[in-house]
């Protein structure tokens, strides 16, 4: 007969022993684990930490803005740098890298209060020509099986801003350009960005359009209605009052908001300096109502007869044959065309012990449909 065959038990110490190295094994791997968790943790925490501290013009992540600022900027190293000029790199100075570029334009567009409200377009060349539609309708009606008449032929007028040369000339101390916490950066880019708005400001209102643009005040003007007016003439209303805005202040008010068509006034606004605001804030109808509404919600603007104010400071005051106060839609109204790329050249020369950066950007001007602005003048 055939044995049986009894299997032999493991020994209860060795499986007490080999529990405790699992134990101990899983132990292991789980510090581990936590250990990693904790220094991914703390490189996070890091990154963080340095996203939220003020840049550093020398710690910008494009190699483009860093060598420019550190190495043009900072010491006048032309190193790496591409004129635009095609010949003597003095002649022009260098194009300003995308980013500077894009920090000067934000800036621009908050301290400029024209370029806030009207049609802007960026150009690569030096001119910008744009075709607008003086009139003839080249529609009509007929039936299904109508033969189609002849419709009439449409006429065009070329619209060229004048333009000009903007420059800008900011200085500053070789110490602060040496100093590497000096954010070189954001101080050129708003220096610039002011200096570029106050010269702006003035000639798109009453730009003479002699090597600068033609501003809105210096299109011609008469009072016929849109249909009897020349293109590009701008229509007035005159206030009642050779000082002042006459008896009836609301009233010649209303007359100039309906002016303007239904259509630009989607998008209508008034433009004054803050002298005529302060008087116009002080009117009020017949009934004691004042004109003036405050806006009510943080952000909206404060409004007239329904429509925001923008206050531009070059705009002329309350006097004997002046326009004290424009009405209209300015993106319809008003074009500036502008070439793209801004250029620094740097003179550490001139002024010594200061460092110069003379920037320039040409921009142009002009009304484009002069349907789309109207003017209250001051006279009888």
């Amino acid at each position: 007969m055939d044995s049986i065959t009894t299997p032999i038990l493991a020994d209860p110490a060795e499986a007490s022993f080999d529990i405790v190295a699992r134990q101990d094994a899983c132990e292991a791997d789980i510090a581990a684990i936590r250990a990693e968790v904790t220094d991914v943790r703390q490189r996070v925490d890091r990154i963080a930490v340095a996203a939220q501290r003020p840049a550093l013009s020398g710690g910008s992540s494009s190699p483009e803005v860093k060598g420019f600022v550190d190495g043009y900027l900072r010491r006048g190293s032309t190193l790496e740098l591409k004129s635009i000029t095609g010949t003597v790199p003095a002649d022009g100075g260098y194009a300003v890298p995308r980013e500077i570029d894009a920090l000067i334009a934000r800036q621009l567009t908050e301290l400029s209060p024209i370029r806030q409200i009207a049609q802007v377009v960026q150009t690569g060349s030096a001119g910008y020509r744009k075709l607008m539609t003086l009139g003839g309708t080249a529609s009509g009606w007929v039936s299904e099986t109508a033969p189609r008449p002849e419709t009439a032929t449409p006429q065009f007028a070329e619209i060229a801003p004048p333009t000009g040369e903007l420059f800008a000339n900011p200085a500053a101390s070789q110490a602060m350009l040496d100093d590497a916490a000096f954010d070189l950066e954001a101080w050129l880019g708003q220096e610039i960005a002011m200096e570029f708005a106050r010269a702006e400001g003035a000639a798109f209102v009453s730009g003479t359009g002699t090597n600068q643009p033609s501003g809105f005040l210096a299109a011609p003007k008469n009072e016929n209605f849109d249909e009897d007016r020349a293109f590009g003439t701008l229509q007035y209303i005159g206030s009642g009052n050779a000082t002042g805005f006459g008896a009836n202040p609301d009233a010649t008010l209303i007359d100039l908001v309906h002016t303007l068509k239904a259509g630009h006034r989607q998008g209508a606004c008034w433009v004054m300096n803050s002298g005529t605001l302060a008087e116009v804030r002080k009117l009020k109808t017949a009934d004691g109502a004042f004109l003036w509404q405050a806006g009510l919600v943080e952000g909206q603007p404060d409004r007239l007869l329904g429509y925001p104010v923008v206050e531009a400071e070059d705009m002329p005051g309350i006097g004997a044959n002046q326009f004290p106060i424009a009405f209209g839609n300015f993106r319809a109204g008003y074009l500036i065309a502008e070439r793209t790329a801004t250029q620094i050249l740097r003179d550490p020369f001139t002024h010594k012990p200061f460092v110069h950066f003379y920037a320039t950007k040409r921009v142009g001007g002009q009304v484009l449909d002069s349907a789309a602005i109207k003017l209250l003048k001051i006279e009888v």
